[in-house]
């Protein structure tokens, strides 16, 4: 009896230690989860947050009308370990070139290409969600599938060849995004001139849409080089499954953006799907300070990401792609791009931060910005409209080219191009905030270079 007494109690006290009832303690809204562990994305690298001296280091008088040393701090990030290969780009044409697929044939086959309601609510979805499930049969037999679909093709006047080919024009993305600077100046306003007539604005007012053609300009390799022969390389080098792992170009600085909003789209939409997932932070493109900090790769002073004064080893191998000597551009190994992570990383385990493509940045150009900037995570940005003039447009780019000189190739040196422009020569790469904690990092991590 006395045995079945101690058991009653121990039962009575266990239910009580988990009870939710409130105590009086301040025990915050979520006392029981589990702590939060951000997974490591794929084929990327982890970049501490870390101090630097940014800018030039040496005493060039004109070269530091540009670049004035300046020691800054930097938050730890996640970053795509090469530059996006024209396969990742290309799974972004193509979920663009099927969404307007499905979108059409739902017109005519709303049951098999769009989902009207949350099967497990009953909640109506309006718009309807496109059903990804349901795979496209591009060659039907379908007269209705055929004819919807042949809006998505060339006009016949207008075709090179006699088969069909995606009219690449009608590629567009529309996404939205929130201008929190322009929010926050009119909050400014309004709370440090109160009483005055000042225009009263909706969060709706700050919220943008954008649509962008997302195919890349393939005719760059003509356009940048006046009587050169580069003519094989618009038919290929995006197509092609020769060039799917070398570096996307021919991609505006406002198409990459588009790429890091869509990439965030899959990836949390993919993560909300997932039992008790959680949205993570988005993708973008890196500040300036945070392509330095992860060029640098560790060092503090060296010119090149792979550190020291020289461009080649000890065995005299170039340790980038870009324009040596006299302009031999074979004498690294590649005569213009090469496929990413051929040459070997830097400290943090980056490849090509150096060479092979230059690479958009999110901040906007300015020969002041490093003056004009806080000392912690700086960034001068400016989201220009179309009808600013193109000083506005100016975006940074870093890390020079298969075309540069090993000037470009230094991690202080800065040179930018208009945000809708399109080179041969530009590419990029996406960051990820670090949120907190992650778990298993070696463990989890997968490395996407193709040596």
């Amino acid at each position: 009896m006395k045995k079945s007494w101690y058991l009653y109690l121990f039962a009575v006290i266990l239910l009580a230690g988990c009870s939710n009832s409130n105590t009086g303690e301040l025990v915050g809204t979520r006392p029981n989860t589990r702590p939060f562990y951000q997974p490591h994305p794929y084929g990327m690298v982890f970049i501490p947050q870390g101090s630097f001296t940014m800018g030039a280091g040496g005493v060039d008088i004109a070269h530091s009308h540009l670049i004035q040393p300046k020691t800054v701090s930097v938050s730890g990030f996640y970053m795509d370990q090469t530059e996006i290969t024209n396969d990742e780009y290309r799974q972004f044409v193509d979920w663009v070139r099927d969404s307007i697929a499905r979108t059409i044939l739902g017109d005519i086959r709303p049951d098999d290409y769009l989902i009207e309601q949350n099967p497990k609510t009953g909640e109506t979805y309006d718009p309807p969600k496109l059903n990804w499930k349901t795979k496209i049969d591009w060659n039907s037999q379908d007269q209705d599938i055929r004819d919807a679909l042949e809006q998505m093709y060339l006009p016949e006047n207008e075709r090179f060849f006699r088969h069909k080919e995606i009219d690449t024009r009608k590629l567009i993305y529309s996404y939205y995004w929130v201008d929190l600077h322009a929010a926050a100046m009119d909050h400014l306003r309004e709370r440090t001139h109160p009483g005055q007539n000042i225009p009263h604005h909706t969060r709706s007012e700050y919220v943008h849409n954008e649509t962008i053609n997302v195919y890349p300009d393939t005719l760059v390799w003509i356009t940048d080089f006046t009587y050169s022969f580069n003519d094989p390389m618009t038919e290929k080098y995006f197509s092609h499954p020769a060039y799917d792992h070398y570096p996307v170009v021919g991609v505006n600085w406002n198409q990459a953006r588009a790429f890091c909003v869509w990439r965030t789209e899959l990836l949390n939409n993919a993560m909300a799907k997932r039992k008790g997932g959680t949205v993570l932070s988005e993708f973008r493109l890196p500040t300036e300070a945070e392509w330095e900090w992860a060029a640098r790769g560790g060092n503090q002073l060296n010119p090149y990401p792979w550190g020291g004064p020289y461009t080649r080893n000890a065995k005299g191998c170039f340790l980038a792609n870009f324009k040596p000597l006299r302009g031999n551009y074979v004498a690294d190994g590649g005569l213009r791009t090469v496929v990413v992570g051929h040459y070997p990383p830097n400290g943090f385990d980056l490849y090509d931060m150096a060479g092979n493509v230059a690479e958009w940045t999110n901040s906007a150009y300015d020969p002041s910005s490093y003056n004009l900037s806080w000392d912690m995570n700086p960034n001068y940005t400016y989201n220009a409209k179309k009808d600013d003039p193109p000083s506005m447009k100016r975006k940074v780019i870093r890390g020079g080219s298969w075309k540069d000189i090993a000037y470009y190739l230094q991690v202080t040196t800065r040179a930018y191009e208009y945000q809708d422009t399109a080179k041969s020569y530009i590419g990029f790469r996406c960051i990820q905030p670090y949120l907190g904690r992650n778990e298993g990092d070696n463990a989890n991590r997968a490395s996407r270079v193709y040596h």
